[in-house]
């Protein structure tokens, strides 16, 4: 049974795997557990942090993230799930590749998916907007940093200038991905520590191939005009002050480059 809390107000989880292998432990089952002991608690509002990916799941932990969201919303109290695009520090994982002299990785041309990526600091900011903003309540919230949105190859383009350094790219067809995959998952049925690598490798083309955008069921298509914007930070600000030395991306477990 969870352990009973006392004297909160509000719960503000931002809880997922690391790698997807534990999603439903994790993604599901922590946050279910958090749930069930605010409200045993009497607290009143349960925010969650979850993924704007959820909307065409493909993968074990967005349906774990689906499953949650699904519980928190009949939960007796009130609930705020934020949904955000990308990191910053999710699009600068290739930045250690270009100061080495090396070419900025893109899957197919580089325009297949867009986003409008959102600093820590103002997705901090709105998440705890939720708290006092009714319109944030009992709601789903996508949410974006300021736009346009920006495609792969532009996110080379401006880590290039920030650094620079003269753009060079190198372009990987999606197919090497799914063949990858293939290999991975038929060595992990022999080989039980490659499971783990072919599940992020699924990860990484779905974040190759899909946009991290709202999607628009009924247009069938991802629109960047649906997606909100919010804050003030840009990438290509988090891109200079990544080449001059004054911010660092920990991606931690989540580095691919």
């Amino acid at each position: 049974m969870p352990r009973l809390i006392t004297g909160v107000d509000a719960v503000i989880s931002c809880l997922a795997s690391r790698d997807g292998m534990d999603a439903m432990a994790v993604d599901y089952g922590l946050n279910s557990d958090a749930l069930q002991a605010a409200v045993a608690a009497g607290v009143g509002h349960f925010i969650l942090l979850s993924a704007i990916c959820v909307q065409r799941p493909k993968l074990a932990f967005q349906r774990a993230k689906l499953l949650f969201e699904e519980e928190l919303q009949f939960a007796p109290l009130t609930w705020s799930i934020v949904r955000p695009t990308a990191f910053f520090k999710s699009l600068s994982g290739q930045v250690d590749r270009l100061r080495a002299g090396k070419p900025f990785l893109l899957f197919g041309d580089g325009t297949l998916t867009a986003c409008k990526p959102i600093s820590d600091d103002d997705l901090a900011q709105f998440i705890l907007g939720c708290l006092n903003d009714p319109a944030r309540h009992n709601s789903i919230l996508p949410i974006g940093g300021p736009g346009p949105a920006i495609t792969p190859r532009a996110q080379g383009d401006l880590l290039f200038a920030a650094l620079g350094k003269t753009p060079a790219y190198k372009h990987v067809p999606v197919g090497m991905m799914t063949a990858i995959i293939g290999g991975l998952t038929t060595l992990g049925t022999i080989i039980p520590s490659l499971c783990k690598k072919a599940e992020l490798a699924r990860i990484g083309r779905y974040y190759a191939t899909e946009s991290m955008l709202v999607w628009d069921a009924a247009e069938n298509r991802y629109d960047a005009d649906q997606t909100p914007e919010y804050g003030s930070d840009t990438l290509a600000d988090h891109y200079q002050k990544l080449a001059q030395g004054t911010a660092k991306s920990d991606r931690g477990d989540h580095t691919v480059f």
